[in-house]
């Protein structure tokens, strides 16, 4: 098993930024892709960004030049870094993972969850 545990999120004023954490715990050998999803009152939870075991990555279009993920292999955590913050990125805002050799792409399914961290953004 994988767990997930995010942490960075929080009250931010639009344009500004936060950075969002996920460590990765368990038999994380077995892990492939990693990103973030979100989720706002009354929506489907979307898929924000995603960065394969490789390295390469991508966004979805809403928050493309805003956002950034990375990783950090040796402490096992990705970043999600927002700037520009807009009042429609308010979202409790998940960690997601897949074992190997599954990618990460929207509308499939997740093999493990975070618990979520909210964000809100006021204007």
């Amino acid at each position: 098993q994988v767990q997930l545990v995010e942490s960075g999120g929080g009250l931010v004023q639009a344009g500004g930024s936060l950075r969002l954490s996920c460590r990765a715990s368990g038999i994380i050998f077995s892990l492939n892709d990693m990103g973030w999803y979100r989720q706002a009152p009354g929506k489907q939870r979307e898929l924000v960004a995603a960065i394969r075991s490789g390295g390469s990555t991508n966004y979805a279009d809403s928050v493309k030049g805003r956002f950034t993920i990375s990783k950090d292999n040796a402490k096992i955590t990705v970043y999600l870094l927002m700037n520009s913050l807009k009042p429609e990125d308010t979202a409790s805002y998940y960690c997601a993972a897949n074992r190997y050799p599954r990618p990460i792409v929207s509308g499939t399914s997740v093999d493990y969850w975070g618990q979520g961290t909210q964000v809100t953004v006021s204007s």
